[in-house]
């Protein structure tokens, strides 16, 4: 693949063959970035990958927000609509709401549903399944709990899951952002995945970790 001038002086600037410490890396990842607007900063996460499958999938709120506010969409009655309301969701109904979607409005970024909801949400399937934005129990957007779980969304929630190579990425900051912040919010990763380890999983859980720039080439680096 060929990469252009700027990534290559960058490129020349990182030791692939070096793990650095976690700061050092996040220093690394920051003085590197060369785009005109802000990058975001990655991290990539390979697990011990022992079986065919893992799953490893949560949510968590970073100690740090960076991304812009989530539109939030809400599928309830009664009661629990007014409380999605009044927590501060953007889009609150029921069958209105999808036969809106049934006719291709999708302006939101997530949707929650209370479990009576979604034997009827769950004919959406073909249309925010493929957007990723079918709500679920394991990502937490099934739940009668409202106004908690839109109180996260609208803090910056974030949702991780290992792909098929036992790989999980996530965005964790932006280059413009205090390096303590990045560090906190890496940490706050590391931490989440560690607790979601399998019981069956011998050895190191975390097998290594990168981080890198929008742009940028990736750095290797040590947990801490």
């Amino acid at each position: 693949m060929s990469r252009g001038k700027k990534y290559r002086e960058a490129e020349k600037k990182v030791d692939r063959e070096t793990v650095y410490a976690l700061d050092a890396g996040v220093d690394i990842v920051k003085q590197i970035s060369f785009a005109k607007f802000d990058e975001t900063v990655d991290i990539a996460i390979r697990l011990n990958k022992q079986k065919k499958e893992i799953s490893v999938r949560d949510t968590l709120v970073l100690p740090h927000s960076f991304q812009k506010e989530k539109t939030i969409l809400v599928f309830a009655k009664g009661d629990k609509a007014e409380e999605a309301r009044k927590a501060g969701a953007q889009h609150v109904g029921a069958e209105d709401l999808i036969e809106k979607i049934r006719g291709g409005w999708i302006d939101f970024d997530v949707a929650v549903a209370t479990p009576d909801m979604m034997r009827d949400v769950g004919k959406l399937g073909q249309i925010l399944g493929r957007r990723g934005l079918m709500p679920n129990p394991k990502t937490r957007t099934v739940t009668f709990e409202l106004t908690e779980t839109i109180a996260e969304l609208r803090k910056g929630r974030v949702e991780f899951r290992a792909d098929k190579a036992g790989v999980i990425h996530l965005p964790v900051g932006k280059v413009s952002m205090g390096k303590e912040q990045i560090l906190e919010n890496i940490r706050a990763v590391l931490q989440e995945v560690e607790r979601k380890r399998p019981d069956d999983v011998k050895g190191e859980f975390i097998r290594s970790i990168a981080i890198s720039s929008t742009m940028g080439p990736g750095v290797r680096v040590l947990e801490s």
